[in-house]
């Protein structure tokens, strides 16, 4: 097989959450280039869906969906039920940030932020479980792929109390989730990117020189550094990969802790 090749996803299926904006967006646009057949965007705000979707080009798809609650995860699932049979990728991208002050960090900064990063993943994944079973093989595994954040790994200065432990907790529930579907053929994996310009890193957006000064590699994210470890996981490239946390942080995880303390 030719090395290209092997990165190919011509054909298959794909949906990606917070897919409108952001890394989602990143990963879905890679999706495409590499050649799915469908790639369905999901994210809250159906405007900003529909236009990545018109942006993205025919193959893209948007299905808008809030998926902070249950009731929400099923219906998107139920909503790429209606009009596909299988499904080949699911990432698991959807995500929000809180910080406060740790006297002051409210119940609702910890359940929004623990509700979508973690507990929407797992039963977004257990939802689509069946489409995913229906596309996967031996030959050509499914794939569920995770973004966690390097704030997963290394701690960060800022008080996002809530965000740490919902990533950190994600890369582990990636490995519990893989231990049981690889039997299924489905590879789970987890993305922990570090830098990169989005309405969520809004200091890596708005102030990517200063926020450079703190990466060894001296940059931030590229979108096609997200693409393309997306792609290298999608494809029959990663069919080797399970349960594996892959950090896309230019080396931030290498560097030693910040100083904390820092207002969130």
């Amino acid at each position: 097989m030719a090395a290209l090749d092997m990165f190919s996803l011509e054909g298959r299926v794909a949906l990606v959450t917070g897919g409108s904006r952001g890394i989602g967006k990143m990963i879905a646009r890679g999706f495409v280039e590499a050649g799915c057949a469908k790639v369905y965007i999901s994210s809250r705000k159906a405007a900003d869906c529909d236009a990545t979707a018109k942006e993205l080009g025919p193959a893209c798809v948007s299905l808008p969906q809030d998926i902070s609650t249950l009731d929400g995860v099923q219906a998107l699932a139920s909503a790429l039920k209606a009009k596909e049979e299988r499904l080949d990728i699911l990432v698991n991208n959807a995500g929000a940030a809180w910080g406060a002050a740790f006297d002051e960090f409210p119940e609702s900064g910890w359940d929004k932020v623990m509700n979508l990063n973690i507990k929407s993943p797992f039963f977004l994944t257990q939802a689509l479980h069946g489409m995913l079973k229906t596309a996967a093989s031996a030959d050509r595994p499914a794939k569920v792929i995770n973004i966690a954040s390097i704030d997963g790994i290394y701690l960060n200065p800022l008080e996002t109390y809530s965000y740490h432990a919902s990533k950190s907790g994600l890369i582990y529930l990636t490995r519990r989730l893989a231990a049981t579907l690889v039997h299924d053929d489905i590879l789970v994996t987890c993305i922990a990117p570090g830098a990169f310009a989005s309405n969520m890193n809004r200091a890596a957006r708005d102030h990517a020189d200063m926020v450079a000064k703190a990466v060894p590699q001296g940059r931030i994210g590229r979108d096609e550094d997200m693409a393309c470890a997306a792609i290298y996981l999608a494809s029959r490239a990663g069919d080797y990969v399970c349960g594996a946390t892959i950090p896309v942080d230019g080396g931030v995880a290498l560097a030693s802790l910040p100083a904390v303390g820092a207002a969130g």
